[in-house]
């Protein structure tokens, strides 16, 4: 009974080592990073774009280049939304979802406009055209940065080996007089896109994109203390670059659009 004994521990002794060693080595995979959000406000800057739409590649061009301008996500969070109501003129658009085009046409209710159209920009909520000779985005999106934040974003965000991303968080919004309508959201977005189009209005031509939103979760409601709890695993597609992803969480009025805070943060490793 004795041999039998140690023979059985000895198998318990390897089993256990081989599942610390499984455990290191997904400790090793695995990573956790966190985000607070400024006290200051940062901007919502949304682009509705399409692959089949021929004026909008300089529009996706000008937002490519706010990084190089100092348009970093210290003061603005920019989220390209490529909308599918475009496909049918003999381009589909790859990076397109029905989800896009229809919180497109939601804010242009919002809005009260009686068409929804590409390529628009909308600075938290509200729709901006740039000047054909003066562009004013630069105070426009200062005068917000300056006003003190209306919410506060905690986020964790959890990556592994199993073709997954894990988001957890808070966003909370103290003062009760902004807190009617408020919802918050978590998008997935990818840089450094490119794409060689074959047909449709923009055929012949290499797009370039960034801030390409391949999800978007939520809206997240407030309780009645003011608090949205966040919590969504986006299913990563292997063809998408995790170097280039990243993980952004605004919290918005459903009523007026005002964007309440915003905060963005790269894919962790």
């Amino acid at each position: 009974m004795r041999h039998v004994y140690a023979a059985m521990t000895g198998i318990h002794a390897r089993l256990l080592v081989a599942i610390m060693m499984t455990l290191v080595a997904a400790s090793a995979d695995a990573a956790t990073c966190t985000a607070e959000s400024s006290a200051r406000r940062i901007a919502l800057l949304e682009l509705y774009t399409s692959e089949g739409c021929n004026s909008c590649p300089p529009a996706d061009r000008w937002v490519s280049e706010l990084p190089g301008r100092g348009y970093i996500p210290a003061s603005v969070v920019t989220l390209a939304f490529h909308v599918d109501y475009w496909n049918y003129l003999g381009w589909p658009d790859p990076f397109s979802k029905a989800q896009n085009s229809e919180r497109q046409r939601m804010a242009s209710l919002r809005n009260r406009a009686r068409v929804v159209y590409t390529p628009q920009l909308l600075l938290n909520g509200r729709d901006f055209r740039r000047g054909a000779v003066y562009d004013d985005f630069g105070e426009r999106l200062g005068a917000l940065n300056r006003e003190p934040a209306r919410a506060t974003i905690n986020l964790q965000v959890h990556t592994d080996d199993s073709a997954g991303l894990g988001v957890t968080g808070t966003a909370t919004v103290a003062d009760a007089a902004v807190r009617g309508g408020a919802q918050a959201y978590l998008a997935l977005y990818e840089n450094n896109l490119s794409n060689q189009i074959t047909a449709g209005e923009n055929k012949g031509k290499r797009l370039r994109h960034d801030f390409v939103v391949r999800d978007l979760a939520g809206p997240f409601p407030v309780d009645s203390g003011g608090e949205a709890r966040l919590q969504q695993r986006f299913s990563l597609d292997p063809r998408w670059k995790t170097s280039d992803l990243h993980v952004a969480a605004f919290i918005q009025n459903e009523r007026s659009g005002d964007v309440l805070q915003a905060l963005e943060m790269p894919y962790c490793r």
